[in-house]
């Protein structure tokens, strides 16, 4: 089954409620575009497939998602485009009795995530939780980048650069004779 239209990330589960546990649904997400914290830019739209099953409680809904982040590399600062993937397992119960529509007591679990009152489940919290910890914490290049040099800050991918020997601190000019051996012995 196909999901809403590209880029609705609201699913409406009502039908689904009204069925006997172990009912689910399945929903393609593509070319969906949650709103993020400006220090985080998708470099290409969220897609994938989300599982919804009936449990005799709400539902449990499962995401296999994936997108790409734009950023910079955290040695050399070029930009880069990270790709992630975003998994979802989630408890999300209704707020309103599905008979009734009179709304449930939710001070138990002020946690879980909950349907709206028109029993759809809104997928850009989760979607926007789960980027957040796919988020690589210092995104690299490639995994040997040298990064910056710490004097002139030049690239040191781009080849050998030399820094003439500066004046030193007085209190370390002994340190200037300081040779290490082969085997690790000062010499």
């Amino acid at each position: 089954m196909s999901g809403p239209p590209d880029g609705d990330l609201v699913f409406p589960l009502a039908g689904l409620l009204a069925e006997p546990p172990g009912s689910a649904r399945t929903f393609t997400i593509a070319d969906a575009r949650p709103a993020l914290d400006e220090d985080l830019q998708l470099a290409r739209p969220v897609s994938g497939t989300v599982w919804v099953s009936r449990t005799n409680r709400g539902l449990i809904v499962h995401a296999d998602l994936a997108s790409a982040l734009a950023g910079a590399c955290s040695r050399c600062l070029d930009p880069l485009t990270t790709s992630i993937r975003i998994q979802i397992d989630e408890e999300v119960l209704p707020s309103l009795d599905l008979a009734s529509g009179h709304p449930l007591d939710t001070s138990a679990e002020p946690e879980v995530t909950r349907l709206n009152d028109h029993h759809e489940l809104d997928l850009e919290p989760l979607i926007r939780d789960g980027i957040s910890l796919a988020e690589p914490i210092a995104p690299l290049c490639r995994p040997d980048c040298p990064g910056l040099c710490p004097e002139c800050g030049a690239r040191l991918a781009d080849g050998a650069h030399r820094h003439g020997d500066g004046e030193i601190d007085p209190r370390l000019e002994a340190l200037r004779g300081f040779r290490v051996d082969g085997e690790g012995q000062n010499g």
